[in-house]
């Protein structure tokens, strides 16, 4: 029986698991350290996600409101105009036949983003997570309150560059997101901060 203690050890006797005091005081500081830090890296993830909606937001409020029926205003000649079109499709125009199913997903998106900031210690995950969920949140916001439903609703779009789809902020800030977290994957950086190498 003290042979199987021995090797089992308890969390409250940090010498029964085979650690020294010190050690065991070194690691219950670092889990003390690592809980504001993990506290931090939330609110980056929420502040950036709350930057990004407000901005996608307030871009569309003034879109409806200046630049619905009217002509497109052009930025760089004919090669960025700013032009309001509603978008019942994906991000830049895709599967507008699929509305209903682009707002179940966005808000799939946001609850796995949610679940998935318990664990966040990474900085620059944290940045690529909020600007997913502030991406989503204003893209689902349209989807909720805009006609012609709810869950039914267009997108308010209204970046055109020359050959390309027109796209909003919120598209810009999935998509710089999506691309944030390609690169932490590939660099082995996982949301935990741990770095792992294949």
């Amino acid at each position: 029986m003290a042979e199987a203690e021995r090797i089992i050890g308890t969390p409250d006797t940090p010498e029964a698991a085979g650690a020294e005091p010190e050690q065991a005081d070194e690691r219950a500081k670092d889990t003390a350290s690592e809980r504001p830090r993990g506290r931090r890296r939330i609110a980056v993830l929420f502040g950036v996600a709350a930057f990004a909606y407000a901005l996608d937001l307030v871009s569309k409020m003034i879109v409806v409101a200046k630049l619905e029926h009217h002509p497109p205003i052009e930025i760089i000649g004919d090669w960025l105009k700013f032009e309001a079109i509603r978008n019942a499709g994906a991000a830049f125009g895709f599967g507008e036949a699929f509305t209903v199913i682009f707002t179940v997903i966005a808000a799939a998106v946001i609850v796995v983003i949610a679940r998935l900031a318990r664990k966040l210690y990474s900085l620059p995950w944290a940045i690529a997570l909020g600007l997913l969920l502030g991406g989503a949140l204003g893209n689902l916001t349209d989807r909720i309150f805009r006609s012609p439903g709810v869950f039914e609703g267009a997108v308010v779009d209204f970046i055109a560059p020359k050959h390309f789809a027109v796209f909003n902020l919120a598209d810009s800030a999935i998509v710089c997101g999506g691309i944030l977290i390609v690169l932490l994957s590939f660099r082995g950086l996982d949301p935990d901060g741990t770095v792992h190498k294949d």
